[in-house]
């Protein structure tokens, strides 16, 4: 079993309620990227922005009930399904109860708690 990753465009950025519109200010009128709110339906993020930033989309995501902010990352694979037994073997099992997940994704973290989307990459 040897799966590949690698890196995802999508980066999310979990908000506090209290500090979310601040945030979104700060990336539109502060630095001046292009931001954009997305309709969400989701019942652990009450709002969402989409962030040009260069080759990378960030998700702003308004959590009510967080007290401080985290960065999750996407990561792509060829094979969820191969990519997860690999992990499981290496200790790594998916934590997808932290967030609603379409099928054939899944929740992963590394030993710090940063948390990635492992889901298939779509070929080019």
């Amino acid at each position: 079993m040897n799966p590949q990753f690698e890196a995802g465009i999508n980066i999310a950025i979990k908000i506090p309620k209290s500090k979310y519109e601040e945030t979104v200010a700060f990336y539109r009128d502060i630095l001046k990227l292009p931001v954009e709110e997305k309709s969400i339906k989701n019942p652990t993020i009450s709002r969402t922005h989409e962030v040009k930033f260069g080759h990378n989309v960030l998700w702003l995501d308004c959590v009510d009930n967080y007290t401080h902010s985290e960065t999750w990352l996407q990561l792509t694979t060829p094979n969820v399904e191969e990519a997860t037994e690999y992990l499981l073997s290496k200790g790594v099992n998916p934590c997808d109860e932290i967030e609603e997940l379409p099928e054939n994704m899944h929740w992963i973290m590394d030993p710090a708690g940063t948390v990635f989307n492992l889901q298939r990459k779509i070929p080019e």
